[in-house]
């Protein structure tokens, strides 16, 4: 009999929030693969669950996936979280799950916390539609680029930061999206240090600077807002599209809906630009 890999979220923080389900799962389960073992006992411990651990540690999540696939291989069943939040979101856990699966493994979720919701639920900007970008590139170049290509998002953005990037990350949105756009700022989300900032970029940021920058951090900021959108504008967001892999006709025909104008008109300045 096959075994089965569950994917368990686990508390952000506050360890209040781990659900029952999650207990159970990790407690039955013949081993819990862990992102770092170290991190992942202190949570078991503190439950007092006593589920062998095995760990996937991120650089080598490749290799070690192979060590989880032998588990469920001989029927066991594999209990993977990291060190905090759900697997795979911005943190390891991906490639094991496409493995099981490509090898027809039965996968689970067992759902839970999630920075990204936590902080969207909060964050008083639109959640009905946000586009996830995960952690920016880490040089300013690059990541000055991404945020270029993202400024004209009408979706709510929400990004992961580290404490020692979060104040040139900011300088970069400020530089970018203007001084006047709305943000949420997370540090220490559930913590006993959580801390939340909210107001324009160039607010948050002089808040910020004033603050002891530790922990981990969630930004999200607001979309850009169209109406008073100019065509030149309309045909920056096109390019945008196109150079995340959209082909011109569909993004031609995402811009034309959401800024109220023709296709065809926006179809043919395009080409001419």
């Amino acid at each position: 009999m096959k075994g089965k890999l569950f994917i368990v979220a686990t508390p952000i923080g506050n360890l209040e929030d781990i659900t029952a389900r999650a207990l159970r799962v990790l407690g039955e389960a013949d081993v819990v693969a862990a992102e770092d073992t170290r991190h992942t006992r202190k949570l078991l411990t503190h439950f007092d669950i006593q589920t062998p651990l095995m760990s996937y540690w991120g650089e080598k999540e490749k290799a070690r996936a192979e060590d989880v696939l032998k588990r469920l291989a001989v029927g066991e069943n594999v209990a993977l979280v990291t060190d905090a939040g759900t697997p795979g979101i911005s943190d390891p856990g991906a490639v094991v799950v496409r493995r099981a699966l490509e090898e027809g493994y039965e996968v689970e979720t067992v759902p839970g916390p999630s920075a990204l919701v936590a902080a969207l639920s909060v964050s008083g900007l639109s959640t009905e539609e946000f586009t996830f970008m995960g952690f920016l590139p880490s040089k300013s170049g690059s990541r000055g680029r991404a945020l270029k290509d993202l400024s004209l998002e009408p979706r709510t953005l929400v990004f992961y930061e580290s404490p020692h990037r979060i104040v040139d990350m900011l300088i970069d949105l400020e530089e970018v999206f203007g001084k006047e756009r709305r943000v949420a700022l997370f540090k220490e989300l559930t913590k006993f240090h959580e801390t939340v900032y909210r107001g324009t970029i160039s607010e948050v940021l002089d808040r910020l600077e004033e603050d002891t920058i530790a922990g981990e951090y969630v930004v999200a900021v607001e979309g850009h807002t169209r109406q008073e959108a100019s065509e030149e504008e309309a045909l920056q967001e096109v390019a945008a599209l196109m150079k995340r892999g959209l082909g011109r006709n569909e993004a031609v025909k995402t811009v034309a809906k959401q800024y109220g104008i023709s296709k065809k008109d926006l179809y043919a300045r395009s080409l001419e630009a």
